[in-house]
């Protein structure tokens, strides 16, 4: 393999071809494909309206998860053992403007970067073409990561990384996350929830010692993204998800002790009981509560006149 065939074969898909790929799953889902059905380039195309060169990417990705086969006379091929259920195994790969968008915010998180930039400062900071880069100040700018200034220059939202904005997270979110509950139209994703109730009682079967922080972060995070993208109203949904991405950055989760860490997950599952059950205004006044305490950082319960809290005696495999 030349060098040029090993840069090309390293090289990052483009988020548009991301994009591709699974509008192709989704389109032969529809369309009921079974086990080795062919997959036209030019159906694609005209179904999604793109010209076949990105079609080909995007079969390409397929081929490389292992959901589709290429034939050198006949094209793309559904995989054998494709299913209507059939999904990704493993994230696809970021694409080259998801890759930088990544090191722009983590290099931010580390004070790198400073509030303002420009797009030469990057360009010349990460050696990336001035399309690459437009494209990750456009993606941080839709996560409401930064927010574009005249001319050239793009502006990082505030981080909650002092225990002032911190403050001011929990003051935020305690308007809006119980309200996104009992607003109407609130649906539960069923399957999410009941994959995070398995991590969760998971990570309460730990031994003290082996609590890791980080794994309660993620579990967290996934918690109050559930609420989030269950709200009806679009804007409470699109404000909270900015918010949650902002506390998943470095430095931007105040820690827990042992007790505090097991405590919240206890709370979270008996949210979970009453969201599931269809009680959401009992599962929003036990929000108001889990959000009090988080705040806090107190082990002890909060004496609020709520109902006795959240299920502290959780069964196994619930």
């Amino acid at each position: 393999m030349t060098q040029r065939d090993k840069k090309s074969a390293t090289r990052r898909p483009r988020q548009n071809h991301l994009d591709l790929a699974r509008r192709i799953l989704d389109l032969a889902r529809d369309r009921g494909f079974g086990p080795g059905a062919h997959l036209p380039e030019q159906l694609i195309a005209t179904q999604c309206n793109v010209s076949r060169t990105p079609v080909r990417a995007a079969l390409k990705l397929l081929a490389d998860q292992g959901l589709a086969v290429h034939e050198a006379d006949a094209g793309y091929r559904l995989s054998g053992d494709f299913t209507p259920s059939s999904a990704f195994s493993e994230p696809l790969p970021d694409a080259e403007e998801g890759a930088l968008a990544q090191r722009i915010i983590r290099d931010r998180s580390a004070r790198r970067l400073d509030e303002t930039i420009t797009v030469g400062e990057v360009m010349r900071r990460y050696g990336a073409e001035r399309r690459t880069v437009l494209k990750a100040l456009g993606t941080l700018a839709e996560d409401g990561l930064l927010t574009r200034a005249p001319g050239q220059s793009w502006v990082f939202a505030s981080l909650p990384d002092s225990p002032e904005s911190q403050a001011d997270s929990f003051e935020y979110r305690l308007l809006l996350e119980p309200a996104a509950l009992t607003a109407p139209g609130f649906r539960l994703d069923e399957d999410r929830s009941a994959a995070l109730r398995r991590a969760m009682v998971a990570f309460l079967a730990e031994p003290d010692d082996r609590l890791d922080p980080r794994a309660f972060q993620r579990l967290d995070t996934d918690f109050h993204l559930l609420i989030a993208r269950g709200a009806a109203n679009r804007f409470v949904a699109e404000a909270l998800l900015a918010h949650h991405r902002l506390r998943e950055l470095p430095g931007a989760t105040v820690r827990g002790n042992v007790v505090r860490l097991r405590q919240a997950m206890q709370e979270h599952l008996g949210i979970l009981d009453h969201l599931e059950s269809g009680q959401l205004a009992v599962a929003a006044d036990l929000l108001r509560v889990h959000l009090r305490l988080s705040r806090s950082q107190r082990p002890q319960a909060a004496n609020r006149g709520a109902p006795p809290l959240f299920g502290m005696n959780v069964p196994p495999g619930r």
